[in-house]
């Protein structure tokens, strides 16, 4: 049964797909070329944890089109559960409700995936000890993507997307500060700053293949 009233099909169509986008240089090449089978990682689930803005959605999207794996948003999956938006659920029950529906929709993620799968997580996901307990137990690659707090703010002004956690500046980098612990204990980190879609992708592929040597 959905937790709150029904989400406007209308203010979906015009959030943008690439909602964490990053401004990408001019001169840099956007190409992101296919690895061959010998070149490919093997079969993990990877998370993709971060601040808003990080990049999370857009660079998740592109790393699995080069990888050849499933794209999975967290968000998008509390969202299906609960028949309403992120927005919505912080709005008309609060953050303790939204954090235990993003908690079962990660549980149930896990469960129901065979394989490889890159998974973008809420920027709140991974700072929540139940769910880093459940990453961890699945043996996933949790990779830390990251920028200046300035850029963060920027990215998701321009976005457009309503964020229940962003509306105040103060707060967003308060809020900030309090998870970069947690963001720490991520297996791997990558600077988004400054950088396009592609090339955060690729630095991802490599990640993945460096864990694997461990």
């Amino acid at each position: 049964m959905a937790v709150c009233g029904m989400v406007e099909s209308a203010q979906k169509a015009i959030i943008p797909l690439v909602c964490e986008a990053m401004r990408p240089p001019e001169n840099e090449d956007r190409a992101v070329e296919v690895p061959t089978m010998n070149e490919q990682p093997k079969a993990r689930l990877v998370f993709l944890v971060g601040f808003m803005g990080a990049g999370k959605t857009s660079v998740g999207r592109e790393a699995a089109r080069v990888l050849g794996w499933p794209f999975v948003d967290l968000d998008d999956e509390v969202e299906a559960a609960a028949g309403c938006s992120v927005a919505e659920i912080f709005h008309e029950k609060g953050e303790a409700e939204f954090r235990k529906l993003e908690h079962e929709a990660l549980r149930q993620l896990i469960e129901k995936t065979n394989g490889a799968a890159v998974i973008a997580l809420g920027g709140g996901a991974f700072v929540q000890e139940a769910n880093a307990v459940l990453i961890r137990e699945a043996d996933g690659i949790s990779i830390l993507l990251d920028a200046p707090v300035e850029e963060l703010r920027r990215r998701c002004k321009e976005a457009g997307r309503e964020r229940p956690l962003a509306s105040d500046e103060e707060r967003f980098r308060r809020l900030y500060e309090e998870r970069l612990p947690a963001y720490a204990t991520a297996d791997e980190k990558i600077s988004t700053a400054g950088r396009n879609v592609p090339t955060v992708a690729k630095a991802v592929r490599r990640a993945i293949m460096a864990r694997q040597k461990h």
